[in-house]
């Protein structure tokens, strides 16, 4: 399925570009070559530069070293409108489609075709469905973009895409939110495209499906392109010790804990389903575990704390917590029984910026720090001074207003906040995204240490390194289904990965 390599006379080349912010080193050194017909996949965990090098190709940003050609004539300032007239188009994850108007309309949003000085909508809607046709998909240009799958919107964001005749077409996580019974009908509309001389840039996390589609990948790590390989004569283990190198385990890991998973386990879930990333989920954590949840981009990690905080309503599943059936969408029952969510977005979704550490840590328990009906500000104070004391949370004042504390600091305050509410379900999403390294070493403590206490704990991380670090278990979730489970000393960067990105 793949399209054949042709590299004699590159149409997309990159040559020792490097890309530095303040504090890091984005890319460095990094180049490829990509002809015309090949589908290149691009490949790294997170953080490894794929998201610095596309906004790079796209005329987001531009290198600070090193140079992009296509076809030879150098992308050299100009931004967007520069490299979209030298034939570079992108298909971001995150959809941009305005679903009010129509597929042909989505298609031509910002070029539209005119007659007399007005849009004439019979040429707009002919084009439309002549590139429909040229890709061979059963897409009605009149239908309006909110009556679509999720699927479907993803191959108009290609089909608008196409339609502006890209000599090379980026694509990144095309697939990620979609079902696997979708995915191959967006991997045979790109096969189609490259067939035709474009030159795509594929970025999955899914193995399998760049298998399928890809001739070649580049690897990055730590900003460095590591090497580009053919497909079909690289086995699997071999581009995952690329993504991971050498060093990726070289913190201690903690000594491991016994965990008694014999007796009645503090939250059961069976057979969860919420579409289009669950398809099949179940686990149970026991009391003194911290059981991780281990999934690359699109998996449906979030999706499953989430459901379990009952913020969202599965189409089916069973949840019990200490062998009691719980309903699903009722995030008032699951707090009242002990479950508290951490969520990923700590600065829109979880903290109160402008109120004070007192405040945003009493929040999910008021009658703690009540007083004959009123909030008591002395109970309150005293009640986050001795969490601000027990987790060591560097701050001036209970009062400081929480914007201003450092992200490590921010985040002990959101835990310490289930803490108050006195929770033995801790449910942390993404806990030490944006922390330094020493407060993610004081997150990792804290969390065994509540582990030790009793409480259980649901780790999720995209940085897989953190897991052998702080859990005593991880499932991994692909394909919305549970893939793997690790215990002990079984729980390595390599294996997790593995599974994480197996068919």
């Amino acid at each position: 399925m793949s399209a054949s390599r042709s590299l004699a006379a590159p149409l997309l080349k990159v040559d020792a570009v490097t890309k530095r912010y303040i504090g890091v080193t984005a890319l460095t050194d990094a180049s490829l070559a990509v002809g015309a017909g090949e589908v290149r996949a691009l490949l790294g965990r997170n953080g490894a530069g794929k998201s610095t090098l596309i906004r790079i190709l796209s005329g987001v940003e531009q290198a600070d070293t090193g140079t992009v050609s296509i076809d030879g004539t150098i992308l050299d300032g100009g931004g967007v409108r520069r490299a979209n007239e030298l034939g570079v188009q992108t298909v971001h994850q995150e959809p941009s489609l305005v679903p009010d108007m129509t597929v042909a309309e989505n298609m031509f949003v910002g070029a539209w075709p005119r007659s007399g000085g007005k849009i004439d909508y019979d040429a707009m809607r002919a084009e439309a469905s002549t590139v429909i046709d040229r890709l061979g998909l059963d897409i009605d240009p009149d239908s309006p973009v909110a009556a679509l799958s999720l699927a479907t919107r993803q191959l108009v964001e290609i089909c608008r895409a196409v339609r502006r005749q890209p000599r090379v077409l980026i694509l990144d996580e095309p697939t990620s939110a979609l079902a696997a019974t979708e995915v191959s009908i967006v991997l045979d509309t790109v096969t189609r495209i490259a067939k035709t001389g474009v030159a795509v840039i594929y970025v999955s996390h899914r193995l399998d499906e760049i298998r399928r589609i890809a001739s070649s990948a580049t690897i990055l790590r730590d900003g460095r392109v590591v090497d580009t390989v053919e497909m079909d004569t690289t086995g699997t283990d071999a581009m995952i010790a690329m993504m991971v190198g050498p060093d990726h385990q070289a913190q201690e890991r903690p000594p491991l804990r016994a965990v008694d998973r014999t007796r009645t386990p503090l939250l059961s879930v069976r057979d969860l389903r919420l579409p289009p990333k669950i398809e099949k989920v179940s686990f149970d954590l026991f009391a003194g575990e911290v059981l991780g949840i281990a999934g690359l981009m699109g998996s449906g990690r979030t999706e499953v704390l989430r459901a379990v905080a009952g913020f969202d309503t599965p189409v089916s599943g069973e949840m019990t917590l200490d062998g009691k059936p719980m309903p699903w969408n009722a995030p008032a029952v699951m707090k009242r029984n002990g479950v508290g969510l951490t969520p990923e977005d700590r600065k829109h979704d979880a903290i109160v910026p402008l109120l004070g550490v007192d405040e945003n840590m009493v929040l999910s328990d008021y009658t703690r720090v009540r007083h004959h009906g009123p909030i008591s500000l002395r109970r309150m104070r005293t009640a986050a001074q001795s969490l601000i004391d027990r987790l060591r949370i560097e701050t001036a004042s209970p009062v400081t207003p929480i914007v201003n504390l450092s992200g490590g600091n921010q985040q002990k305050a959101i835990i310490g906040r289930w803490l108050h509410a006195d929770a033995s379900i801790l449910l942390l999403d993404e806990p030490t995204r944006g922390v330094d390294v020493a407060a993610k070493a004081g997150i990792y403590d804290l969390v065994r240490a509540l582990a030790d206490a009793g409480k259980a704990v649901i780790f999720v991380s995209g940085e897989l390194e953190e897991l052998p670090l702080v859990c005593d278990r991880v499932i991994t979730v692909q394909g919305g289904r549970v893939t793997a489970e690790f215990i002990g000393v079984d729980v390595t960067v390599d294996a997790v990965l593995s599974a994480a990105m197996a068919a």
